[in-house]
């Protein structure tokens, strides 16, 4: 009688202990982004746009004309949910989120889904001269200059903006981590295959 209570108690802790790994062992390793943006004193998360297929955009490019533009595909919009989804479950909560005014990037933050956002004239593209460069980051230098210490802000943009301010390219849908007092720089590729493990 006692050794039959003793085994049902065993194997119900047993049970528990499964369930508590296949719960919450997914959520661990989702972690280290908070671990990141604490370790580098983050206060900036750059994010190149999801995946867009092809290079810069075409010579009829339009800012106000998506359709002249390079623009996110169905892949690109999966994985820009995917990125709203793994910062949900990390709760990482932004004080500003910012978009460069080229579509690929608002419909990155608009698919992310995490909050209000607006339009950043300092995030958009230089690369092929449709914006000034030295217009675009003496307004992001100053956003940047301006950002506190205990401030979390995302800025959604390009890969050219995020190389000129931090020396990293990230690859579409990359992060890179930002202290704007430093000017220290960190890539982080967030594991988005782990949300759905």
């Amino acid at each position: 009688m006692l050794f039959s209570i003793l085994r049902n108690s065993f194997l119900k802790l047993i049970f528990f202990l499964y369930l508590f790994v296949l719960i919450f062992f997914p959520l661990i390793s989702l972690s280290d982004i908070n671990q990141a943006i604490k370790k580098s004193n983050t206060n900036i998360i750059f994010l190149r746009h999801a995946l867009a297929p092809g290079y810069g955009d075409p010579e009829i490019f339009r800012l106000e004309e998506c359709e002249t533009q390079r623009n996110l595909d169905s892949k690109g919009i999966e994985q820009a949910k995917s990125i709203g989804d793994y910062l949900k479950i990390n709760n990482i909560q932004f004080s500003e989120i910012l978009s460069s005014e080229w579509c690929r990037c608002i419909d990155t933050a608009y698919n992310m889904n995490i909050g209000e956002w607006k339009k950043f004239e300092g995030l958009n593209s230089f690369f092929q001269n449709f914006s000034s460069k030295q217009k675009v980051l003496k307004k992001l230098n100053t956003k940047l200059k301006g950002t506190k210490s205990d401030d979390l802000v995302l800025m959604i943009t390009h890969q050219v903006v995020i190389y000129n301010i931090t020396g990293i390219s990230p690859p579409s849908g990359g992060f890179v981590l930002y202290n704007s007092f430093t000017k220290n720089a960190l890539e982080f590729e967030p594991n988005l295959s782990a949300i759905y493990n």
